[in-house]
């Protein structure tokens, strides 16, 4: 018996393929709470059952995955998929993690029509909507007590929200000139004045330029000149013309048949090109790109409703796995299954590819100092951009003295108590229903 427990411990802490996909299937099975919740769970299996990894491994993986775009639990997953058998490795760990989750959400959704159909469900999805206002506040002030520690870092922040509350600007804007004020203030002085020499060199030689090509069309336009004998090429040519119109009509009336399947496709590229953009760019977590969905999704393509979009977002909370999964909800509302599946590569694979690029060269990355000196830019707006989240979830998904109460409970619960988010989410839904029953 000791040999043969000895035997299948020494299979378990060999990373297969399976072996991977099965582990982080199962993660993505229990992982409620997101965040921290997921990376303890993540630990327990890679370090302290499997032994995988150690401490310090472990670490580094978490530091790596926090310094990215995207979810620190993904990018930890693909990185420990990475180190212990290669892309291969990454692909299948990644794979295994969300498909849980993405497969909760799709069925979500299939019955999320027939469940807003109810007054009774109307009343649970406010009590999570106003549980999750409560979370995205208090992940706010937990980032904010260890970031905004300097006068600089608290002005930030509060541009931030105000560039997304009141001037409707978009995260991706707030992101970069965050970014680009963090590089500014690092590098302030003598680094500052000769980038900005440098930039006055390269307009003066793209002005240099402009003036050259307006002299050139300037003097081909003086040698135009009109042939005399256009009008008799031109009767020449009638025969050709009446062909030309003939193949002209042919290709109308087949781009008319293929015209439904030409606008699905579109839809799929557009939806594509919408959570690749978010998922390449976004920093600090899934509450953080909520903003930033919605302003696509609900403001400009007019998809999802504000409310609708509240629910998504509280369903993301909800089921196991990262936040971002809210991205399938987005998708199937907008293209079927095949949109779900499309918006969820799409929103996790720019963070995927750069945890591989990034693993690689992995001092190079964390010792840069151009983008640690972003990322501290980033990290201040980020606490404006979860405030900002918190206020147009709230304004969609909480619409009384009920909502308001619920939410306040449950900032009480996550702050006092430190409870799994889950659990805090689920019950205020439960409360809602229960109040709601009493009142009625």
């Amino acid at each position: 018996m000791r040999v043969t427990r000895r035997t299948i411990e020494r299979i378990s802490r060999t990373a297969t393929l399976g072996g991977l996909f099965l582990s982080f299937l199962k993660i993505g099975l229990v992982g409620f709470g997101g965040g921290v919740a997921v990376l303890a769970q993540i630990r327990m299996l890679t370090v302290r059952k499997r032994r995988w990894l150690t401490d310090s491994d472990f670490a580094e993986a978490v530091a790596l995955a926090q310094s990215l775009p995207g979810t620190s639990a993904g990018n930890s997953v693909t990185y420990i998929g990475l180190r212990l058998r290669g892309w291969r490795g990454a692909t299948v760990a990644m794979s295994g993690f969300i498909l849980p989750s993405m497969l909760m959400m799709i069925g979500l959704a299939i019955i999320y029509k027939h469940l807003r159909a109810f007054a009774d469900t109307q009343r649970f999805f406010h009590g999570l909507n106003g549980a999750v206002v409560a979370l995205i506040l208090v992940t706010a002030w937990r980032m904010g007590r260890n970031i905004l520690t300097k006068r600089w870092q608290w002005v930030l922040a509060v541009l931030a929200f105000l560039a997304v509350a009141i001037l409707d600007a978009t995260v991706l804007e707030v992101v970069f000139a965050a970014g680009l004020i963090g590089i500014y203030i690092d590098s302030f002085a003598e680094k500052q004045l000769a980038r900005l020499r440098g930039l006055r060199t390269i307009v003066t030689r793209r002005r240099a330029r402009a003036r050259l090509r307006l002299a050139r069309q300037r003097r081909t336009r003086r040698l135009e000149f009109v042939p005399r004998g256009l009008p008799r090429i031109e009767r020449a040519n009638e025969f050709d013309e009446e062909r030309e119109e003939s193949t002209t009509l042919r290709s109308i009336s087949a781009l008319a048949l293929a015209m439904p399947l030409l606008a699905k496709l579109g839809l799929l590229l557009t939806l594509s090109a919408i959570f690749l953009r978010m998922g390449s760019v976004t920093f600090g977590g899934g509450l953080v790109m909520l903003p930033l969905i919605e302003s696509e999704v609900v403001n400009t393509h007019h998809w999802l409703t504000h409310q609708e979009f509240a629910d998504a977002a509280a369903l993301g909370q909800i089921t196991p796995g990262p936040v971002l999964i809210t991205a399938t909800f987005v998708g199937y509302r907008v293209a079927g299954t095949l949109g779900a599946l499309i918006a969820t590569i799409s929103i996790f694979l720019p963070a995927f590819l750069m945890t591989i690029a990034a693993a690689s060269s992995l001092r190079r990355f964390r010792n840069n100092e151009q983008v640690q000196a972003f990322l501290r830019g980033v990290a201040p707006a980020v606490v404006g951009l979860l405030i900002a989240a918190a206020l147009s979830v709230g304004r969609a998904g909480v619409h009384s003295w009920v909502g308001v109460s619920i939410m306040a409970l449950a900032m009480f619960t996550l702050i006092r108590f430190r409870p799994n988010p889950f659990w805090v989410i689920l019950g205020a839904g439960v409360l809602r229903f229960v109040v709601g029953l009493l009142l009625a």
